[in-house]
């Protein structure tokens, strides 16, 4: 009977961050005020990029693709939630819950390689200055785009495929805001070695692939900028990374934090709170990272108002 209920799934039920009614209306306005900052945000550094011609470079190329892709995660996402608030519902169907899954997946890998791209970038800006627009010709930095969608879409379908397989109860609920990956399988009737290798081991290994070309780029900056005489051109270098490391660090900090959180965790409640900092603060803070620290954006960004810097 389990078999046949669960070859007929249609919806799940996704909880949410508390089913309690008198909090819904402030976690409403909460995650609107997130939604819009994101995207308002990543618009506006996009717009700056694109209307301003001393920003056409390799590096703002990478920061447009990264603004992109910001808007697109916590699109993916968000949106459903607030519509599950506003009409008090929490039924989302099999089909929307896959095609959740999996562009929450194709846009946080998408997210996690451009990071990585954005390391090689001031890695050759810094070791390699006088070859820097050679190496990093338009057509190099679009194939590593094209190289980066190229991974992310297939660990995306493999993810996918895996999570086709699973079975599950009669009217499953999954205690999150979002169908994630993780939570989805866990609710699952059906277990099998090999999904859940795929599922856990993969995402580790291409994180873990991106984060290692990123430390190494750094390891290397370092290295070239130990050995500068000057403390200006010194300050200089470590300026043109300020904004990358941040970004770094709160995108890579707030994953390891949610994965930290929801081993430890309590409740899946917990977990599912957890992971609003990865999934919709970390978009959120992104835009105000590369403007407050980047005088060439914050310029730009000015002069769409028609102010001077």
């Amino acid at each position: 009977m389990e078999a046949e209920n669960s070859t007929r799934i249609s919806e799940f039920l996704l909880l949410g961050l508390s089913e309690d009614p008198e909090l819904q209306p402030l976690v409403y306005g909460l995650f609107l005020s997130m939604y819009l900052t994101t995207v308002l945000g990543n618009l506006l550094i996009l717009l700056a990029i694109v209307s301003d011609p001393h920003l056409h470079t390799p590096m703002y190329f990478f920061l447009s693709n990264l603004s992109s892709v910001d808007v697109g995660f916590t699109s993916t996402t968000v949106p459903k939630m607030l519509v599950n608030i506003q009409t008090h519902s929490q039924v989302i169907t099999y089909a929307g819950c896959i095609t959740q899954m999996s562009f929450f997946l194709l846009f946080g890998e998408l997210d996690n390689f451009l990071l990585a791209n954005m390391a090689y970038d001031r890695f050759v800006a810094i070791c390699h200055p006088l070859r820097y627009t050679v190496i990093l010709n338009p057509w190099r930095c679009g194939f590593l785009i094209l190289g980066s969608w190229i991974l992310s879409v297939l660990h995306t379908l493999l993810q996918s495929l895996m999570a086709l397989q699973l079975s599950f109860s009669t009217d499953p609920q999954i205690p999150h805001f979002f169908c994630e990956l993780n939570q989805v399988a866990q609710i699952a009737c059906s277990k099998n070695l090999l999904n859940d290798l795929v599922m856990y081991l993969a995402p580790v290994l291409l994180g873990k692939a991106s984060l290692t070309g990123i430390l190494y780029s750094y390891a290397k900056i370092a290295s070239s900028i130990r050995e500068l005489s000057s403390a200006g051109g010194k300050k200089k270098a470590l300026s043109t990374c300020a904004s990358h490391l941040s970004a770094v660090c709160v995108f890579y900090g707030t994953g390891l934090g949610v994965y930290i959180g929801s081993v430890s965790a309590h409740s899946s409640h917990d977990s599912a709170t957890a992971s609003v900092i990865y999934t919709v603060v970390t978009p959120m803070l992104n835009p105000f990272i590369y403007s407050l620290r980047n005088r060439d954006v914050k310029r730009a960004l000015l002069s769409l108002f028609g102010r001077k810097l």
